[in-house]
């Protein structure tokens, strides 16, 4: 079936399922039972039914958790990447959503003001039968505004499927490392000072602790300074009940301070002298949040500290390389607490004279080669692009033995549908590769020749292993690499003031271009260098490198 065909029946299939709601609906109006519908008033509330012709128009609210895109649930991250609109709280953190189809739309919809404004622009979006997906932090009906903006949707006939996401009040505390569930089977109370309307909510919270309680606060840091210096003037006897207080929760920014009640008018600005100052990574930015925990489940929180105390939290960490080429490492970063800032060192540009290039790409399809070697995913695009633009696709590799260098070329011809017929086991380079390859055998080997395309600036070490070993080598420069466009003045400012705790080089271009846009790194900044060849101890600038810094294997630029 071709893409054309696939996207027929996508269409054909929405169409159905409308058919059949419009059914529904029209049975439901004639019907009239009871039974089969919520009590509702005239004014279209949250829960009431639907107005006639909805299902053309159709919003999904998906709460988003803690705010993390590989928090979200299963079912919220396939209508994300099916979203043909994806409403998120304000596009300069679109780019965190890499789960997105790369065809949707982003939508900022902060700055629309209340919730009838943020409805009537999801009212407009969807208006078209656009598959609309509305990003919420945190859960749906949990969220400031959202009820009401869920609500004033429905009043415009606009369709509503909502699917829940993981609560602040559970996710925050687990952030903070704050058992909720207690042995002891003391009161628990959740308080949200962003949608409370209690004109007094600091008397059932001192009740709770009175009673040995724990009390659970969200609200931004300011409001809860306040809240925990009312709480402890109602108790004066009890001033010495445990407390703690996180900002930022489930971020890489998470700062949290733990003490007493009676300390809270100390802590207006917690964290803000201790919360990290290098440049913060796309969709990093500190978030206006906060959660205070009042009681005895306040004082378990060293034991249970699991977020804060992973081994790069907070750092600082510059990849000089981009989002898209990071791939596993920028994860990995994360997943251990740093904030990784992509800074791309090398742009990707086709081959002066393309008819070196052209002629290879046609002896490929002619069946002049035994072996296609590729030891970058850049090499592996520039050689589809040309098959692509001769109206071919990865069939007119068939018949063809594929040699990969390095998991992520390998991955890249997965993603084409070519499986590779040797990766190297171990070191990921060309010397690695040659290591590995097959001796040229004239009995065996049909076809004595191998194309090899490459970067301009590749070492040559490939080509004279593969010559050495009998095998005629196609040495082709697929594209160049060219040095990147200076980075953004903070940026630069802090490489050179050493605001950026590590530094990880890939390959020695890396090096070589990012000292040369940007200056070398400052000499307390850790150097982790991928193999002995990338490390920088050649002639030309040095910058510094501990011994224990240099991980993995090498891999040829």
């Amino acid at each position: 079936m071709s893409v054309a065909q696939a996207q027929d029946v996508t269409v054909e299939a929405r169409g159905l399922v409308d058919a059949v709601i419009d059914s529904a609906t029209r049975q439901e109006r004639l019907l009239r039972q009871p039974s089969r519908r919520r009590a509702t008033t005239g004014d279209a509330r949250l829960g009431g039914p639907v107005a006639a012709g909805s299902t053309t128009r159709q919003v999904v609210f998906v709460g988003a958790g803690p705010g993390e895109p590989d928090l979200l649930t299963v079912r919220a991250a396939a209508l994300v990447s099916a979203a043909e609109v994806l409403v998120v709280a304000d596009v300069a953190s679109a780019r965190r959503w890499a789960v997105a189809a790369d065809g949707a739309r982003m939508v900022g919809i902060d700055a629309a003001g209340g919730p009838a404004e943020r409805a009537r622009l999801l009212a407009e979006l969807c208006a078209g039968g656009a598959a609309v997906v509305r990003v919420v932090h945190g859960d749906v009906l949990s969220a400031p505004g959202l009820p009401e903006e869920v609500a004033a949707c429905r009043a415009l006939g606009v369709g509503v499927r909502i699917v829940p996401g993981l609560a602040p009040a559970t996710a925050w505390t687990t952030f903070a490392g704050v058992p909720l569930g207690r042995r002891d089977g003391g009161p628990l109370q959740v308080l949200d000072l962003r949608t409370t309307v209690d004109t007094d909510p600091a008397g059932p919270v001192a009740a709770t602790l009175r009673d040995g309680g724990t009390a659970v606060v969200l609200g931004d840091p300011d409001a809860l300074a306040g809240f925990g210096r009312t709480v402890s003037s109602r108790l004066p006897d009890v001033g010495d009940v445990c407390a703690l207080v996180t900002r930022n929760p489930g971020s890489v920014r998470q700062v949290s301070a733990s003490g007493t009640l009676g300390r809270m008018a100390q802590w207006d600005r917690t964290g803000a002298d201790v919360a990290p100052q290098g440049p913060t990574g796309e969709g990093e930015r500190p978030t206006a949040e906060a959660v205070l925990v009042l009681g005895p489940g306040a004082g378990d929180t060293e034991r249970l500290d699991w977020f804060e105390s992973r081994p790069l939290f907070g750092w600082q960490v510059l990849v000089p390389r981009t989002r898209e080429q990071a791939g596993t490492l920028d994860v990995d970063l994360r997943a251990h607490g740093a904030v990784p800032v992509e800074v791309p060192t090398i742009c990707v540009e086709p081959p002066r004279t393309p008819q070196q290039m052209d002629k290879a790409i046609r002896g490929l399809v002619e069946g002049r080669y035994e072996w296609v070697a590729f030891t970058s995913a850049n090499a592996l695009r520039a050689v589809r692009e040309k098959v692509t633009e001769l109206g071919l696709d990865a069939r007119a590799m068939s018949g063809l033995k594929i040699a990969a260098v390095g998991q992520a070329t390998a991955d890249a011809l997965r993603a084409w549908g070519i499986e590779p017929d040797l990766v190297p086991t171990g070191d990921q380079s060309a010397a690695g590769l040659v290591a590995e390859f097959p001796e040229y055998d004239r009995v065996l080997d049909p076809i004595n020749r191998v194309l090899l395309p490459r970067a301009d600036i590749a070492t040559d070490t490939l080509a004279a292993g593969l010559l050495d070993m009998g095998w005629e080598v196609d040495d082709v420069t697929a594209y160049r690499t060219v040095r990147a466009a200076p980075p953004p003045a903070p940026v630069r400012e802090a490489i050179k003031a050493g605001r950026f705790d590590a530094v990880l080089f890939t390959s020695s271009s890396t090096v070589r271009n990012l000292v040369g846009i940007a200056g070398k790194p400052h000499a307390t900044t850790v150097v982790a260098c991928i193999g002995p060849r990338t490390a920088p101890d050649g002639p030309g600038p040095t910058v510094n490198r501990p011994p224990s810094a240099t991980i993995g294997t090498g891999r040829s630029s």
